[in-house]
Formats: structure tokens, C-alpha cells, sequence
């Protein structure tokens, strides 16, 4: 037994009913506003209620806010601004940094042949791209310039290596075009149940009215055909959708579903449950391994 435990241990038989009959009203009143202490560090309670009220004073009246606000700026007003040790007079100081010039030692320079500097001096900046490509000194030019140096084995790139501070320039991507989808027309082959029709795609369709998005959605409870149905970017929230998890039992059904049909590669679904989760992750897994088997073949 640790010393602490031991100091506890004399305190185990003291009688409390007994301590507090024999104490006077000074202390019980001592007692009773020690005991009324909060959590002084809990920022969700107010700040009355964060330790107890050592004041005798009583109110002088009910606590006018409006009042207080305008005391306390007006207080704020009066008080003088602190001056500035040391005024700013927009003078700047000290010697701006200007870079010394590396003079380069005599073991490292490099003196050419006759040749090779006259052939370097009349190069054209195609014509350097391309030898820094061959020397691997990439840093020089662009991505594209290197790769077509490298790649085509001849000087091709007329770009120079002056692009290299310029981005590559690549063809804008045009907007896709409206979806010329006939709401009203889709409507009435879903009810109807045409068998022609396997792929209703409303995507970046905005101004679909809510009921008629309603009666699509119910309409697609009685249609056998449609095997697609696409909804990105409508207005299709809760109220057209009820965002409802299906349950346990469910759940099952669907990874039992996936275990038997091995034709499924891709399922979209989040399961909620550990169970069917990894049922349905292993069945998955089985199914893609079955489709690059018969790939192969």
C-alpha cells in the first residue's frame, strides 16, 4: 500500500453527520458557499455560474444594457490615446541588399574549341533546346520542348528556350452543349413504360419543376425498362429523394444479391453494416478477378 493510500485510509471510518452537528452557523454558512463553487474553466456556463458570488452588496437596481453600452463608450472616448515612443516617419533605414557577383574560379572555367563556340554562337534557340535535352539539363526548358527533343531525334521544337517562363499552351475545353432533354416527353414514356427507352439522363437540367421531378421519380417505381437514370446537377434534394438507410435486412439481401450474380463489377453503395460490408467487398473482388480471367482467355 502506497503512503497516499494510507492517508486516505484514517479518514474511512469519520463520521460526516457528526462533523456537521458539531459545527457553528459562521462555518456552515463558510461550508454552504464553498460548496456553491462551478467549474470556474467551463466556457459554456455563464459567468455567474462559473464560481460563487462573494459580494454582500446588494443590487442598486435592474441592469439597464443600453445604458451600460453607452457608458462604457463614452469612456472609451474620453480616454486619451497612448502616444508613439517613436514616431513613424516613413524612413527606411539601413542599405538595401544588392547580391555580390560570383567571380568564377580558374579551375572552372571552361574554354571552348574555335569550333564549338562559333557553332554555339550562330545556334538558334530551337537548336540550344535540343542540346540541353541531350545533356539532360531538363531545367532549361519547358516539359513538352524536352520530350519532343528527346523523342523525335531531331531539331523540331521551334519554341525556344525563352518559353521556358511561359506555360505550356494547350486548346481550351468547350462547355458542354444544353441537355436537349424533353422533360415532359421522358415523363410520358416512363408512365408508359416504353421499352425502347433504358437511359433518362436530366443532368445540368436546372429549371425542372419539383412536382414534375416528383412524378418522374414515382413514375420509375412501375418502369421495367429504364436501367440508367441520371440526375446530376438538378434540384433533386430531400424532398424528391428520401435519404433513408435501408437496414440490416437489407443490406444482407444485397450482398447475398452480389454474391450470387458474378456478372457485377461495380455496385455503388455505402453499407452501414461491418457484415454485409466485407460480404460485399469479397463478392466484388471474386466478380473482377472472374472478368480478367475471361479477358484473358
Amino acid at each position: 500500500m502506497s503512503s497516499y493510500q494510507k492517508e486516505l485510509e484514517k479518514y474511512r471510518d469519520i463520521d460526516e453527520d457528526e462533523i456537521l452537528r458539531t459545527l457553528s452557523p459562521e462555518e456552515l454558512e463558510q461550508l454552504d458557499c464553498e460548496l456553491q463553487e462551478m467549474d470556474p474553466e467551463n466556457m459554456l456556463l455563464p459567468a455567474g455560474l462559473r464560481q460563487r458570488d462573494q459580494t454582500k452588496k446588494n443590487p442598486t437596481g435592474p441592469l439597464d444594457r443600453e445604458a451600460l453600452l453607452q457608458y462604457l463608450e463614452q469612456q472609451a472616448l474620453e480616454v486619451k490615446e497612448r502616444d508613439d515612443l517613436v514616431p513613424f516617419t516613413g524612413e527606411k533605414k539601413g542599405k538595401p541588399y544588392i547580391q555580390p557577383k560570383r567571380e568564377i574560379p580558374a579551375q572552372e572555367q571552361i574554354t571552348l574549341e574555335p569550333e564549338l563556340e562559333e557553332a554555339l554562337a550562330n545556334a538558334t534557340d530551337a537548336e540550344m533546346c535540343d542540346i540541353a535535352a541531350i545533356l539532360g539539363m531538363y531545367t532549361l526548358m519547358s516539359n513538352k520542348q524536352y520530350y519532343d527533343a528527346i523523342c523525335s531525334g531531331e531539331i523540331c521544337n521551334t519554341e525556344g528556350i525563352s518559353s521556358v517562363v511561359q506555360p505550356d499552351k494547350y486548346k481550351p475545353v468547350p462547355d458542354e452543349p444544353p441537355n436537349p432533354t424533353n422533360i415532359e416527353e421522358i415523363l410520358k414514356r416512363v408512365r408508359s413504360n416504353d421499352k425502347e427507352l433504358e437511359e433518362v439522363n436530366l443532368n445540368n437540367i436546372q429549371d425542372i419543376p419539383i412536382p414534375m421531378l416528383s412524378e418522374l421519380c414515382g413514375a420509375m417505381k412501375t418502369n421495367t425498362y429504364v436501367r440508367s437514370f441520371s440526375l446530376v446537377a438538378t434540384r433533386s434534394g430531400d424532398p424528391i429523394a428520401n435519404r433513408q438507410w435501408p437496414g440490416d435486412a437489407v443490406e444482407m439481401e444485397m450482398a447475398t444479391v452480389l454474391e450470387q450474380c458474378p456478372s457485377i463489377v461495380r455496385f455503388g453503395y455505402h453499407f452501414t453494416q461491418q457484415g454485409p460490408r466485407a460480404r460485399a467487398a469479397q463478392a466484388m473482388t471474386r466478380n473482377n478477378e472472374l472478368r480478367r480471367q475471361q479477358k484473358k482467355r
